[in-house]
């Protein structure tokens, strides 16, 4: 199996990233601007800023962070129609091992930030990712990997990253954005659907996601079109079943988490036409509940350069946190705690419906 998996490799890759393209979204300040204001600049919706006012909520505060994350680099063995980050494997943008001693340092200062959730691109292809992983774990953090499951696959040196998960209690959170070939093969490439279903059967092969074995393995999900994801308990049990009965692959919780307009996703809804539409679906889905429980309000998103986000996906807009510790070295967790996070019009993704994170919905 692992032998005829070994042949997955950069031909299966059909889109090319926006920053190999020069394309003008890989630019964060023209994002922004779309964002904003929309593609011919007169796209007026309700700012999200009066809709936290309404609530009571702005300016937006932190709660007390406690998950620490750290974007470890933007390559990536995939290149996904939806990817925020436009990771790929032209990306060339990695974490040094100064940088992760700098976060290292910074977690034995401050032991209330007990979850530390690794991210990227592909984390695994970072050269330091599993000293950095070892160092976590020394440290008594609980680590999050986010894998994109084909990197198991990719090359005979990922093989072994079931067994290195779970000799070192990983939870792994891998991303399958539906449980059947089409759909999954459509966002993220021909043969991500076959490959992934290998890697998870791998999982499950060393514990991950059966009773007991206390290795956790969570699923998302993420919309393939214009539209909000639906339920995500209804979901999470169709996953499950379908899943079971076709392959006899046991996991422990999906999230559904919602397409934000940044980055890939963002050219896909311009290019489909499908911008305002969205735009308005997401003001229209708002929810205030949601938006008192936003993860920025408990997380620190950590660049691959140091530099501090309120969120991975401020991060992808080149919006750092509005306080004096902009960076790793020069880290206050109280300044952070007291500073304001930054808000946009991207924002309404993460307060449509039930709410959106990094850990699925939230209310």
């Amino acid at each position: 199996m692992i032998e005829n998996a070994n042949k997955i490799s950069l031909e299966k890759v059909v889109m090319k990233t926006l920053h190999r393209q020069q394309h003008e979204l890989a630019n964060a300040h023209n994002q922004l601007q779309i964002i904003e204001h929309g593609q011919t600049g007169d796209f007026a919706l309700v700012p999200f800023q009066q809709k936290l006012d309404e609530a009571g909520l702005y300016p937006l505060k932190p709660t007390g962070i406690q998950t620490f994350q750290v974007n470890v680099g933007k390559m990536c063995n995939q290149v996904c129609k939806h990817c925020h980050v436009d990771a790929g494997p032209d990306r060339k943008e990695i974490m040094t091992k100064e940088i992760m001693q700098q976060c290292l340092h910074v977690l034995v200062q401050n032991p209330s930030l007990q979850t530390v959730d690794l991210t990227g691109g592909a984390p695994e292809m970072n050269p330091h990712f599993r000293w950095f992983v070892e160092e976590l774990k020394k440290l008594r953090r609980h680590v999050i990997v986010r894998c994109n499951l084909t990197i198991i696959l990719a090359n005979k040196k990922y093989n072994d990253l079931p067994q290195f998960f779970a000799q070192h209690g990983v939870e792994v959170v891998s991303s399958l954005p539906f449980y059947t070939q089409d759909r999954t093969d459509r966002q993220r490439g021909n043969g991500v659907f076959e490959d992934s279903i290998k890697a998870l059967q791998l999982l499950n092969g060393v514990g991950y996601g059966m009773d007991n074995s206390g290795l956790v393995l969570n699923l998302v999900y993420n919309p393939a079109g214009a539209f909000l994801p639906p339920s995500q308990e209804a979901l999470e049990k169709e996953y499950k079943t379908a899943l079971m009965e076709r392959y006899g692959i046991r996991f422990n919780q999906l999230f559904a988490i919602t397409n934000l307009p940044i980055s890939r996703y963002l050219d896909y809804l311009l290019t489909s036409g499908n911008y305002e539409k969205y735009m308005e679906k997401l003001v229209a889905a708002y929810n205030p509940v949601a938006a008192a429980n936003v993860m920025c309000r408990n997380t620190i998103s950590i660049g691959w350069d140091g530099y501090l986000y309120d969120c991975d996906f401020n991060q992808m807009l080149d919006l750092k946190v509005a306080c004096s510790s902009k960076h790793i070295a020069d880290f206050s967790m109280s300044d952070l705690n007291e500073r304001s996070i930054i808000i946009g019009q991207h924002c309404f993704g993460c307060t449509a419906g039930s709410g959106s994170s990094c850990g699925g919905t939230v209310t």
